[in-house]
């Protein structure tokens, strides 16, 4: 099996590889093959992180890193909620970006790099992409000329004005886009890529009864918090402990981990803070870019598909040590937040002090 098509499993060429491989997916889950392991945590961290890479991506070798790719769309599928879908598919489409973007910034031979122009003809754009001579001094083009109608089966409406074809230049039928501009097109295409077929019927009863525990774990993650906080308050003095604790780090630019910061920013949106004013408080400790990621994977309407990670899953993740003792006024962070709120009586908005010093859990909550 080919490391690049383990690498990028939505291509053609590994779809190919699995048929021709032969490979019997009831075999895989009835004899717990780790393929099954690696599909259950490809599609765990696609829900909750918004990412389908691996944690530990030395456990696994190419075989299995290729095959988790189609049991994970089965258990996509047996979870059968439309939410799930998309989180999972913009989970994939995110995760290829990030690669390809690293495989396109270097040259180094490494068999499961890919290069522009097979990820251009993937999608059928070879022929209505052309990229503009580099300028001098450039080692590529950064300008490409994209068919009209490619682009416009790409681009996406909430992607901002800056997308309508109205302020794009526009000539011949081709479109000029920046390269980088280029790449979020290719994540939308792999996006549609994934999305294409899911959830499908067909899944063999007998595949589904093996799975039964792999699927109820993931309807538990999903179903540790059913719906959004309700609070129209933002009282950072209030907020669990941990994610205070968690918040000034943040702050202080100290080194936190991915899935805190994303454990942060979710309880964060589901306490009905807007980008904007998440910027303000993490005070340039987390990238606008990725808060923009996030707060796009959590948001799911009211809140109650992706919540934010229990007092269980923050231990997991080393950010909840319980302090104070405070998972026994309440064991969800939200309902730690509610309670302190209705405790607490009448509460300033931070975003509405005079005074921008931002209080955490343990000091005054007088405003």
């Amino acid at each position: 099996m080919d490391p690049l098509d383990a690498r990028y499993p939505f291509l053609s060429s590994a779809r190919e590889a699995v048929r021709t491989a032969e490979v019997d997916l009831a075999t895989l889950v009835a004899t717990a093959d780790p393929v099954v392991e690696r599909a259950g945590e490809r599609v765990e961290r696609a829900l909750l992180e918004g990412t389908t890479a691996s944690e530990r991506p030395r456990d696994w070798n190419t075989r299995e890193e290729l095959l988790s790719y189609p049991v994970a769309r089965i258990l996509v599928s047996l979870l059968d909620t439309e939410a799930a879908v998309e989180k999972y598919a913009t989970a994939e489409a995110k995760t290829a970006h990030e690669r390809f973007t690293e495989d396109l910034a270097r040259d180094d031979g490494r068999a499961d790099r890919i290069d522009l122009r097979r990820l251009l003809t993937e999608f059928d754009l070879a022929h209505r992409c052309e990229p503009e001579p580099a300028r001098r001094g450039a080692p590529e083009p950064q300008w490409f000329r994209l068919g009209v109608g490619a682009y416009l089966s790409l681009v996406d409406t909430a992607w901002g004005d800056d997308w309508r074809l109205v302020n794009r230049e526009l000539a011949d039928g081709v479109v000029r886009v920046e390269r980088e501009e280029l790449y979020r097109l290719l994540r939308a295409a792999v996006r549609a890529r994934v999305r294409e077929g899911l959830p499908f019927d067909g899944v063999g009863e007998a595949i589904a009864t093996e799975l039964e525990a792999e699927v109820a774990e993931l309807r538990s993650l999903l179903a540790e918090r059913t719906g959004r906080a309700d609070v129209d308050t933002l009282a950072p003095e209030l907020f669990p402990p941990c994610l205070a604790s968690l918040l000034a780090d943040v702050r202080d630019g100290a080194e936190v981990s991915r899935q805190a910061r994303f454990a942060l920013l979710a309880f964060l949106a589901a306490v009905g803070v807007g980008q904007e004013d998440v910027v303000k408080l993490c005070a340039g400790g987390i990238g606008v870019d990725e808060i923009a990621e996030t707060l796009a994977v959590v948001a799911d309407g009211d809140g109650s598909q992706y919540p934010p990670p229990s007092c269980r899953t923050l231990a997991a993740y080393g950010v909840c040590e319980n302090a104070d003792d405070h998972r026994a006024v309440a064991a969800h962070p939200l309902d730690y937040y509610e309670r302190r709120l209705d405790e607490a009586g009448s509460v300033t908005d931070w975003r509405e002090r005079d005074d921008p010093t931002l209080r955490l859990a343990g000091e005054d909550a007088t405003p």
